[in-house]
Formats: structure tokens, C-alpha cells, sequence
């Protein structure tokens, strides 16, 4: 396999264990947690482990800035912002919308840690993104584009590393199913090639958090082009397909950051049963369909069933109102 370049973010392994009170709601399943939400960066999540390889090749290659998008409550402009604190480079993010009146959750973490922050109508991402990028360039900068939820072909890297981790923690623990997050499909893709490379036995179930996350280009699609992309980039034989991804709609018809009663419930559930803190948009969202999977049968009896927990608990704060209907 080759070696990529990578730079240290994150404290690993991250800790996998029961979910001792919850269990006992559904007799015959066991559930487990993967606290990826205690990654160690900036209030931790999933990011940091993609940020280990974009950063490790920004730097790599004499890159002095970095530029990523997302919206204003993004996990990934949170993390990117400390990722680049910790690296030594300046940040510039590109948030969708308008600056809000109050400033919480994650874009108050952003404008702790010093982030230049600049702010783009829908619909105008490439042509701002272009902008800014020129912009920079003009001032004697070297910018390095991060893109939305650093899921390209380098970041996928930190989920098939991840795999690896897991395969060492399934050695006193088995798992049959694992579930998450799956959005803008950099952590999905990791995992499907990890679990290939390493040779992992639970299924990956990924569900589905937003309709059009990478557009035209359905997620399944844009998840198996990443995942070659990322076996390319490590030299290694592995081929993903369509068959190798399960992924599950159903749960995203409000769509992107609207909080709804299930993600209100998922969030209440997991907090009064076990003392762990989900978020409004992705693990919320992703929790909420697992606990719906259970209740329809979707599992066998006698299953053991790993909740990879993605992160992303500051923004409770901006979605207070909602979470407190």
C-alpha cells in the first residue's frame, strides 16, 4: 500500500462501546457506539480524520492557506478552521447564506479560532469559490481548495484508515451492522474500501442525510467514484461497486439542517438513556433512522449493532428553539 502524506490531528482509537440502557428497550439487540464525536479536535467529529490527509497534502505541497465551503452551522468549516490552527496556515471559509444575527454554535467556534469567513448565495458556490481563490492569489497567497466535507478521494483516506483501527477493536468485539451518517459521502466511501482492504466483516448501512448533496451525481454514484479514486491514490487492487454501498433513504424528505420530531427524539433518546449528545442535522437524523430500523425489524434477533457517532454536537446551540419544542 502506498504512503500518503498525513498530519496528526486527531487522539485515536476512538472509544467503542455499549450502549448499556438503551439495549435493554430492545430485547435480542445488542447496540454499540463508535465516539467519533471524541476525536480530540475543536469539540471532535468525523472531519478530523479526513483533515489528517488534506492537510497532510496541503503541506506537502508548500501550501500556506486553505478554503473550504459548507453551511454556516458546518462541522467540517469548524474543524477545518482548528485543523489549520494546529498546521500553521491561514483559513478562509465560504459559508452559504447571510451572516446571522447571533452568532453561536459552530460559526462562533469558527470566529474563536480566527477564521476569515466570507458568505455566498445558493447557487453561486463555484463562482464565489473561484472568486476567492483568485482573490488570494492576487495578495502573494497559495491557496489549497478543501472541498465541501473534505469527501474527495485524499479525506475518504482517514475513513479507510479508521477501518483499519476498527478491525483491531472487532478483535474482542464483534459487530454485525454498522450505521452512520452518510452525506457527502467521504466517510462512506472510507469505510466501504476499508472494509475491503481489511477484510471487516459488519455491514456498512449508511443513511442518507440530504436529497442533493453532490447534485446531479446521485450519492451512491459519487460514493463508489471515491472510493476508487482514494484505492488509486493507495495503489491498492480493491474495486468498489454499487453492490458494496447501502445506503438508506427515507429520512431526508424535510431536507438539509431541518430539524424535525425525529431528529428531536433521536437527540432525547440517546441523551436521557445513555448521557451521550447527538446533532439536529446528521447524527440526529442518522440515529433517528436506526432507531426506526429496529422498531420495523429491519435487524435480526441476536444482533450487534455499532452506531459510528460522526460528531457534530455544537450545533444544538444555534437549533436550541426547535430541539426544545
Amino acid at each position: 500500500m502506498k504512503k500518503v502524506p498525513h498530519f496528526q490531528l486527531g487522539f485515536f482509537p476512538t472509544p467503542l462501546h455499549r450502549l448499556n440502557n438503551l439495549s435493554k428497550e430492545f430485547p435480542g439487540i445488542n447496540l454499540f457506539i463508535k465516539r467519533d464525536d471524541q476525536t480530540g479536535l475543536a469539540f471532535g467529529g468525523n472531519k478530523t480524520r479526513k483533515l489528517e490527509y488534506l492537510i497532510g497534502e496541503a503541506l506537502e505541497n508548500d501550501y500556506d492557506t486553505v478554503v473550504t465551503i459548507g453551511a454556516a452551522q458546518s462541522n467540517h468549516c469548524r474543524q477545518t478552521a482548528a485543523a489549520a490552527v494546529v498546521a500553521g496556515l491561514d483559513c478562509h471559509l465560504l459559508l452559504r447564506g447571510s451572516e446571522p444575527e447571533i452568532c453561536n454554535g459552530n460559526y462562533l467556534l469558527d470566529k474563536i479560532l480566527g477564521a476569515h469567513i466570507h458568505w455566498f448565495e445558493a447557487g453561486k458556490q463555484k463562482e464565489s469559490e473561484n472568486l476567492l481563490l483568485e482573490t488570494l492569489k492576487k495578495e502573494g497567497k497559495k491557496p489549497f481548495l478543501i472541498p465541501v466535507g473534505g469527501s474527495n478521494e485524499t479525506g475518504t483516506l482517514g475513513y479507510v484508515k479508521a477501518m483499519e483501527e476498527l478491525k483491531k477493536q472487532l478483535e474482542t468485539q464483534k459487530i454485525d451492522h454498522i450505521v452512520f451518517a452518510s452525506c457527502s459521502g467521504g466517510t462512506h466511501a472510507g469505510m466501504v474500501l476499508g472494509k475491503q482492504i481489511y477484510n471487516t466483516e459488519p455491514e456498512i448501512i449508511g443513511i442518507s442525510i440530504e436529497k442533493d448533496m453532490t447534485g446531479e451525481i446521485p450519492l451512491k454514484e459519487h460514493i463508489v467514484t471515491v472510493a476508487n479514486g482514494a484505492a488509486e491514490l493507495l495503489d491498492v487492487a480493491q474495486k468498489i461497486t454499487g453492490q458494496d454501498v447501502t445506503l438508506i433513504d427515507g429520512y431526508n424528505e424535510a431536507g438539509y439542517g431541518v430539524v424535525t420530531s425525529q431528529e428531536v427524539n433521536a437527540i432525547s433518546v440517546l441523551a436521557k438513556s445513555e448521557g451521550i449528545f447527538l446533532d439536529p442535522v446528521y447524527t440526529g437524523r442518522a440515529f433517528a433512522g436506526m432507531l426506526d430500523l429496529l422498531k420495523k425489524g429491519y435487524f435480526q434477533k441476536g444482533s450487534k449493532i455499532m452506531f459510528w457517532h460522526t460528531g457534530g454536537a455544537p450545533a444544538n446551540f444555534h437549533y436550541a428553539d426547535q430541539i426544545l419544542e
